[in-house]
């Protein structure tokens, strides 16, 4: 029983790991700057910079916003490289919670228990080689 708990919960953290690390994908603003709007000026204009993994903006004082996707994994910063690690992490990752999954010895499908201990041995290997 305590070995089903363990590994329940340990499925459960890796599992929500795994999804936190999907949902920072997809946030916009990992980078923010803001242009302007300094003293000695009487009209005040504000502008802001921001990008995320996937595009960079410039939205201006009247809430305008100018977009620029990046189009390849190579073609810009070293942001891009750290996109590139994100999603072959995510891969791994996934693998891995599938793997977790079948390997449980809650669960019915995945083979004799030593199949069970090899599939969810190699889902932990492939969680920490993933970096979740």
């Amino acid at each position: 029983m305590k070995k089903r708990v363990v590994q329940i919960f340990g499925f459960l953290i890796s599992s929500l790991g795994w999804l936190f690390v999907l949902c920072s994908m997809a946030m916009d603003y990992w980078r923010i700057t803001q242009i302007g709007g300094q003293a000695g000026s009487y009209i005040i204009k504000v502008a802001w910079y921001w990008s995320n993994l996937w595009k960079d903006c410039f939205t201006d004082s009247t809430a305008v916003s100018n977009c620029r996707d990046f189009a390849v994994l190579w073609s810009v910063t070293f942001v891009q490289g750290v996109r590139g690690l994100l999603m072959c992490g995510l891969t791994l990752a996934f693998f891995a919670v599938v793997l977790c999954f079948l390997g449980m010895e809650c669960t019915y499908i995945g083979g004799s228990n030593k199949t069970k201990d090899k599939m969810l041995f190699s889902g932990a290997v492939l969680h920490f080689a993933g970096g979740e």
